[in-house]
């Protein structure tokens, strides 16, 4: 998905907060609308990344107790022509990880410790990848604007029945209740779905540029594999707790129960963006130098992992 496209996709989540308003609350709805539009997005612009590894009780490592990983996003932000982002752990076993930052020069990589513990060190380097491109597209920060204006278009439909629109001088409602009331419905579905085609679009975007940081479109692919698997069979707390902060993962930590929710889904299907980067294994890419030293794996806490590798539950 273009800029353009993505332009057009955040006008229409802003018109959604002021209609919403509007219809909700008459002109008073559609100044409260502005500002809290206005506010959200502020405070996001400055705080997105730490609120949203505060959600995810993210702890900052270094070369010292995390070697291996900083070392992969390292090289790998090296190859992207980008600055040192900031490297965080999750303690959760479900494998994921997600990036966050208002730019390049405030970015954040996270990843939880049971990506370290069940992928290979060559598909750790794919999700990395990912994350970098989508930095390096600055889709952290769009991605947040989208959250907060969903947010804000939440906020005034769960006020809509104590703003009731407002009456006039002979104790006339000023909007029809029937139009309130469907405003309350339908705008979050309206902006849940344009937050959808944000979501998916940049995904995909951030797929094809990931497989091009690492020279392997490969690793992606089997990685995403393992995610998919791996986000079915284990529940991520942190991000139960933070339903919001889903569309900010590689792969959707929910636990969904199936059928029609794929619909409502942040994530694009996986076996979609599984196929689309296997269809890349046949295109030249630069050739990576070997990912870091040849020195033993470690452990995502630093210390030293089995020789043997380790497997997820689903194998």
């Amino acid at each position: 998905m273009n800029y353009f496209k993505t332009a057009l996709l955040l006008a229409a989540l802003t018109g959604f907060v002021l209609v919403a308003g509007y219809l909700l609350g008459g002109q008073t709805g559609l100044v409260i609308a502005l500002v809290a539009a206005l506010g959200m997005n502020l405070f996001a612009y400055w705080n997105s990344d730490q609120m949203v590894l505060r959600m995810a009780n993210a702890q900052e490592v270094g070369p010292q107790n995390a070697p291996e990983l900083y070392n992969i996003v390292h090289e790998l932000a090296q190859r992207a022509g980008l600055p040192m982002p900031r490297v965080y752990l999750i303690d959760e076993d479900q494998p994921n990880a997600f990036a966050t930052g208002r730019d390049p020069e405030h970015a954040a990589v996270a990843a939880t410790t049971g990506l370290l513990r069940y992928l290979s060190r060559e598909e750790v380097a794919g999700v990395m990848a990912h994350e970098l491109a989508h930095v390096r597209h600055r889709d952290t920060l769009i991605m947040t604007v989208a959250a907060t204006l969903s947010g804000a278009i939440g906020m005034l439909a769960s006020f809509g029945g104590l703003m009731g629109g407002g009456r006039d001088s002979e104790g006339r409602p000023l909007v029809n209740p029937i139009v309130a009331i469907a405003a309350m419905i339908l705008a979050p579905m309206a902006a849940m779905l344009v937050q959808m085609a944000i979501s998916r679009g940049r995904e995909y975007e951030a797929d094809r540029m990931g497989a091009e940081i690492c020279g392997q479109p490969q690793w992606l692919a089997s990685a995403l594999a393992k995610l998919h698997a791996g986000t079915q069979q284990i529940h991520n707390e942190a991000a139960e707790r933070n339903p919001a902060t889903a569309h900010m993962y590689i792969a959707n930590p929910l636990a969904l129960a199936g059928g029609m929710s794929s619909l409502f889904s942040t994530h694009p299907p996986m076996e979609e963006r599984i196929a689309r980067l296997q269809s890349m294994g046949g295109q030249t890419y630069a050739q990576p130098r070997p990912l870091a030293s040849s020195a033993p794996r470690r452990g995502p806490w630093g210390g030293a992992a089995p020789q043997t590798p380790r497997r997820g539950p689903w194998g």
